[in-house]
């Protein structure tokens, strides 16, 4: 039988002392060393250490040598995180005193971003520093007032962001903020992104999923956003135009109506029809012509994942090469379902 956590590290000289002190009111070192066969002196002060013994009163005929008492397992624990619960409140404290001082300054910050904002800012501002992106983001989400709507294709997103986002999403959602997302199908395979959009949905996040076209964007309040910049890793155009903000929210709109709503546990009716989306997906790129990795990035896979999935595709309607698949499925209508047909054709001849 394990050890219990509590007692793991103990050495065996100190869990027979403790086994032995358990049994008695109290004991000294030598009665201990002469019933167990050993110097009971390391283990006394191991288990004294681990708040396991107390220092015992004298009875009336003590001869003045020490004596000790056994503590229970639950006692010792309190008594061993006493200080470490100090210490937590003395942090939080710490925490709060700080975040009032600096919430202090916030109507002298919006009352000079307002007065900013009536002198001109550029409509359009390119930022290209990714730490300086991500700070951008922190702050326009902070600000938030009615509603953040994010689009996030790529599949699954980095454990790393999806931990830098879970603070700062709570708290938007905490403060009343309607927050919208949208992912691609392929996120919902992917752990640590179900993790947090379970955890996100808990709290009144809307999450939802869409095979393609979406742009990795973040807009709020339906005044200022940010898009990503293609061929610039890691930068983004902080937009304010107004015309440009709403053709954002517009296209967020027409891909939000489009998609289904995500689902961490998948069944396998959804899996298959998440599969045969992909699968009409993956058709129409490849009659357009697209290469493997231009298909796997608007997918949000891996190069190698796409082109199993390809390979499918092209054994379905028996072509023999990309350009022969081009041929046929540009003459395949995948919106009705004439792929099926031809599979079902396939697999009857």
């Amino acid at each position: 039988m394990p050890a219990d956590d509590e007692t793991a590290d103990l050495s065996p000289a100190a869990r027979r002392l403790y086994a032995y002190a358990v049994e008695r009111h109290a004991f000294g070192a030598a009665e201990a060393t002469a019933a167990l066969g050993a110097r009971a002196a390391a283990a006394i002060t191991e288990l004294a250490a681990a708040q396991l013994l107390q220092p015992a009163p004298a009875g009336p005929d003590g001869d003045g040598a020490e004596r000790w008492s056994a503590v229970s397992p639950r006692a010792a624990v309190a008594r061993a995180l006493a200080p470490l619960a100090l210490r937590v409140r003395e942090t939080h404290d710490e925490m709060e005193t700080v975040r009032r001082r600096l919430d202090a300054l916030v109507p002298e910050y919006e009352a000079g971003a307002a007065r900013r904002d009536l002198d001109g800012l550029a409509p359009l501002e390119l930022v290209t520093d990714l730490v300086a992106v991500r700070g951008l983001i922190t702050e326009l989400v902070a600000s938030c007032e009615r509603e953040v709507l994010t689009s996030q294709p790529g599949g699954g997103r980095p454990a790393d962001a999806l931990e830098e986002a879970i603070g700062r999403d709570e708290s938007v959602l905490a403060r009343g903020v309607r927050m919208r997302t949208l992912y691609q199908h392929t996120a919902r395979y992917s752990r640590p992104t179900a993790a947090y959009v379970d955890r996100m949905t808990a709290r009144g996040a809307q999450v939802r999923t869409l095979g393609d076209g979406l742009m990795r964007m973040i807009v709020i309040d339906g005044r200022t956003a940010l898009m990503a910049v293609p061929d610039i890793a890691g930068a983004a155009l902080l937009v304010r135009e107004p015309a440009v903000v709403h053709f954002m929210t517009e296209a967020f709109e027409r891909s939000w109506v489009e998609a289904e709503p995500f689902a961490s546990s998948v069944s396998p009716d959804q899996a298959r029809s998440l599969s045969d989306g992909l699968r009409r997906t993956i058709v129409r790129m490849l009659a357009e012509g697209l290469e493997d990795k231009v298909i796997a990035r608007r997918l949000g896979m891996s190069e190698r994942t796409c082109q199993r999935h390809i390979a499918e595709v092209m054994r379905a309607v028996g072509a023999k090469s990309r350009f022969h698949a081009g041929y046929l499925l540009a003459s395949v209508n995948v919106e009705k379902g004439e792929l099926g047909e031809r599979e079902e054709g396939a697999g009857a001849g």
